[in-house]
């Protein structure tokens, strides 16, 4: 593995906030930013084929690290060419350390300097997982973007608590750059440390400063979205993002409403991801420009307009309201598949106008019409 070096690019920063656009240089091509990267957990973002994905000009997906190695585990995915070979799916991968996962299953793991010992959610059976180690399974999975192993922590712990997680995710990050710099020279992902910090100014500060000297090729913010209010959530994304380096691509981990990514935008964010487009679809909440529509509701029932008149996705084109009510209401598969299509390209395509407005320096207005309508009624 070669040492860091600089895989991103800014091309255009808007006048009117810190949002900017860049190009990321990974192994499997070029990705455009901003961009929403859509979660697939299993190596498959739920209901949606590679295809669709591509169709709609997806240039980066997710994996996660910790449910892979527990199923199918590491070396089959290996053995299959990686996450590439083995899904099909030939642009890019990022895969998680699977800290998170660890950090949601509080009553199944224990965390010490070494690392992590925690209890299987599928069989009760007992792992332990180092930094070393997380660096050395994202290789087998040949994720293009992997990240380090860290602790998350809760909203509204105590300063103590945080500053003893934070030493670890440090102490973490430096051990996952030596695992990284010693993989094998034809493994070409990168490795982006985590910044956390919890809820507290100077811990965050002391995080990056930690994060720079350890010098990732990119940096992601986490232990944001994990159940603080929203004006604590900008507070401290505000805060965080102006302290990071302009040469490194920047990643807000677990965002994926229009209202985050648009602030994470204004804040100078490069990628974002979360589960909920895809979730909240499959249980019948649909994105439009005048807000979210739950299908599930009778006024649907005889509307055979489109989910949104001004969506061109191949599902506005071609179902109305009231056969996906049908379809949702009857269980069907096919309301997944559709559903999911159309939540994930109406992201994609505010990326891409987001991208454009940015260019042209007009993203505050462009952040605030799509907010004013997009708060102006329930569906």
């Amino acid at each position: 593995m070669s040492t860091s070096k600089k895989i991103f690019t800014t091309v255009s920063k808007d006048r009117t906030s810190n949002a900017r656009t860049g190009v990321m240089h990974l192994p499997h091509g070029i990705v455009h930013t901003p961009a929403f990267m859509p979660v697939g957990t299993n190596a498959t973002v739920k209901a949606m084929t590679k295809e669709w994905l591509e169709e709609i000009g997806f240039e980066i997906i997710l994996a996660n690290t910790y449910h892979l190695y527990l199923r199918p585990g590491a070396d089959i995915i290996q053995e299959a060419g990686g996450l590439h070979g083995f899904s099909g799916w030939n642009k890019n991968f990022l895969t998680d350390s699977g800290g998170y996962q660890i950090f949601s299953l509080s009553g199944f793991r224990k965390i010490t300097p070494e690392g992590v010992k925690f209890r299987s959610h599928i069989d009760g059976s007992s792992h332990f997982l180092t930094p070393e180690s997380v660096v050395n399974l994202q290789a087998q999975l040949n994720s293009d973007i992997q990240m380090q192993l860290d602790v998350c922590t809760p909203y509204d712990i105590e300063w103590k608590k945080a500053k003893e997680a934070l030493t670890i995710t440090t102490d973490w990050a430096q051990r996952a750059k030596k695992a990284w710099l010693e993989t094998d020279e034809s493994y070409q992902g990168q490795l982006f440390g985590i910044v956390q910090g919890n809820f507290y100014k100077d811990l965050r500060k002391e995080s990056i400063e930690s994060l720079l000297e350890i010098d990732t090729p990119g940096i992601a913010i986490g232990g944001l979205s994990v159940g603080e209010p929203r004006d604590v959530y900008c507070e401290f994304l505000e805060t965080t993002a102006e302290l990071l380096p302009e040469d490194k691509p920047r990643y807000v981990m677990g965002i994926g409403t229009p209202d985050y990514i648009l602030d994470a935008v204004y804040n100078g964010i490069d990628i974002f991801d979360c589960v909920l487009p895809s979730r909240n679809a499959r249980n019948g909440t649909l994105f439009t420009r005048n807000g979210q529509l739950a299908i599930k509701k009778e006024r649907y029932a005889r509307d055979f307009n489109p989910i949104d008149a001004t969506c061109n996705c191949r599902i506005c084109k071609n179902y109305s309201r009231a056969y996906l009510r049908h379809l949702y209401k009857n269980n069907e598969i096919l309301f997944s598949m559709l559903a999911t299509f159309h939540n994930l390209a109406f992201l994609h395509t505010m990326m891409v106008e987001v991208r454009a407005s940015i260019e042209s320096s007009t993203f505050t207005t462009y952040r605030d019409q799509f907010m004013q309508r997009y708060n102006g009624g329930a569906l």
